[in-house]
């Protein structure tokens, strides 16, 4: 599994997860607390459009999406 940040239809970064932790509350927040913290500038930047969050299998598409 994989979350993947989007500004636009831009990808920014992809990072892989535990798919055993997905569902642990707290899991996928950590990680897109830190992907906008990396990548603040850049979502001042395009302050008009704000990050968007998907996690993903690589070999089944995609499974949902976390704005925010």
């Amino acid at each position: 599994m994989k979350l993947m940040m989007y500004i636009g239809n831009d990808l920014i970064e992809a990072i892989p997860l535990e798919e055993a932790r997905i569902p642990k509350p707290g899991y996928v927040g950590q990680f897109k607390r830190n992907l906008k913290i990396k990548h603040r500038d850049l979502i001042r930047q395009h302050s008009k459009t704000p990050p968007e969050f998907l996690v993903v299998n690589p070999e089944k598409g995609a499974l949902s999406a976390a704005n925010n």
